[in-house]
């Protein structure tokens, strides 16, 4: 009974982590670095490094290995002398009859209390059976984490020109893809209702970016000063005849933002799909996965930076743009807020992994699509409520359409009509449930 009420603190743990991840990164994204004294606010530039906030990212990833390490050292030194709380000093039977050793492998007998327990979830590996993701297996998770930079970064960037509800409500998309690519490459079955789930969260996806577009955010809206952003520019002077029409400049930023953040989904399908790949044949802790892909993805990530950096963040056209490596330091190094904000939204990015992986192994995948569907409309509160964005209807029609499309897809409500009901149960596009990422 007392492990099923730490359910109730680590959704609120989840929930409070991945919205003030959220809403951190756009507070550090408003953060001005120069001409902050400008009356025009053309003039003004703001913090603008999506590639260092990746970074931090799998920063925050890799602390799982703390919470790794911790564990460990409780399993091995202060609970050595109790048995009845000590897995490894028990043989424990195995479905065939056959005694399993405790310290065999990947050390997987955990006495029944550590098993009922929600918080002890993301260490236990995820099948008895399955060889362990052990030695170079372990290079496999560099795939999904190479996945991960594409996806987070490009987010990054489209943070930049929307507002964190639209942002939010965006990633949404990411059911359409982890559907089409569970269907493409992990053979998966879907019925007629859950295609016309995915076709309506496609429309609610839609409904979100043009409220954006119609009433853009202008705290959302950073001025652009990279290569990126000079191929926006040539976007918009090739658009010249639509903005004629009366779409703002704000306007076609904010449907670039939607875009690529919608298409980051792309890459983070990809990610959940390899990671099932992955795990459908090796066993490993689920935090250790995410501590092993931020490693990968910290080392890419940084490698990348220095290669950028040299080839085009030095050059008259790249400095102070996305790949200017130093000048990003410089303004974490001189920037108290940006400083702080980086090192909470480590902190968050961590919290969040390890509360999500214990509230997906501990309750049903109905509870997790609601807890998501939550942490939405927490951002979007907070968010009014901070003045970073105003009240649109239309935003609320594009994220009804969304949740429903989602509910719909996970079968939290029923088709309305009965003929699209499935005589058999619908099989999971997952079986493994996907390893949590911010």
């Amino acid at each position: 009974m007392a492990s099923r009420a730490l359910i109730p603190f680590l959704v609120a743990m989840m929930l409070l982590t991945g919205v003030c991840n959220t809403l951190l990164s756009k507070y550090q994204d408003l953060q001005c670095v120069r001409n902050c004294d400008s009356t025009n606010p053309d003039e003004i530039e703001r913090f603008s490094q999506p590639v260092i906030q990746t970074a931090q990212m799998f920063i925050g990833e890799m602390g799982c290995w703390l919470v790794i390490a911790g564990f460990t050292i409780y399993r091995r030194f202060l609970v050595k002398d109790a048995p009845l709380l000590h897995g490894g000093y028990e043989h424990v039977s195995g479905q065939d009859g056959t005694e399993i050793d405790a310290d065999d492998g990947l050390d997987r007998t955990l006495s029944v209390q550590e098993e009922a327990d929600p918080a002890m979830k993301p260490v236990i590996p995820n099948a008895d059976e399955r060889t362990p993701l052990v030695g170079w297996r372990v290079f496999l998770l560099a795939m999904p984490a190479c996945c991960d930079i594409a996806g987070t970064t490009l987010m990054n960037v489209g943070l930049l020109f929307v507002a964190a509800s639209i942002y939010q409500m965006t990633r949404g998309a990411l059911i359409l893809f982890v559907g089409l690519f569970s269907v493409l490459f992990l053979h998966r079955k879907i019925f007629f209702y859950q295609w016309s789930a995915l076709f309506i969260v496609v429309i609610g996806v839609a409904i979100v970016g043009l409220a954006g577009a119609i009433a853009p955010n202008p705290q959302a809206q950073p001025d652009p000063r990279s290569l990126t952003e000079t191929a926006i520019l040539l976007v918009r002077d090739a658009l010249q005849h639509v903005r004629t029409a009366g779409i703002s400049s704000g306007a076609l930023k904010t449907i670039l933002g939607v875009l690529m953040i919608a298409g980051a989904q792309v890459f983070t399908a990809t990610q959940f799909v390899l990671e099932e790949w992955i795990l459908e044949q090796y066993a490993l802790e689920p935090l250790k996965v995410v501590g092993w892909e931020g490693v990968f993805g910290f080392l890419v990530t940084f490698i990348g930076m220095i290669v950028l950096h040299l080839a085009v963040g030095r050059t008259d056209a790249g400095r102070n743009g996305y790949f200017d490596m130093r000048e990003g330091w410089r303004e974490i190094t001189h920037y108290r807020a940006i400083a702080v904000t980086s090192v909470l939204i480590m902190i968050s990015i961590g919290g969040f992994n390890f509360f999500g992986l214990s509230i997906t192994r501990s309750v049903s995948a109905t509870a997790r699509s609601i807890i998501d569907t939550c942490r939405t409309l927490f951002i979007w509160i907070v968010s009014l409520g901070l003045g970073w964005e105003t009240f649109k209807w239309l935003q609320i029609v594009g994220f009804a359409l969304l949740v429903y499309g989602t509910f719909l897809f996970n079968d939290i409500v029923r088709p309305p009509l009965k003929a699209c009901v499935p005589r058999r149960k619908p099989e999971p596009l997952l079986e493994e449930a996907p390893i949590e990422h911010i």
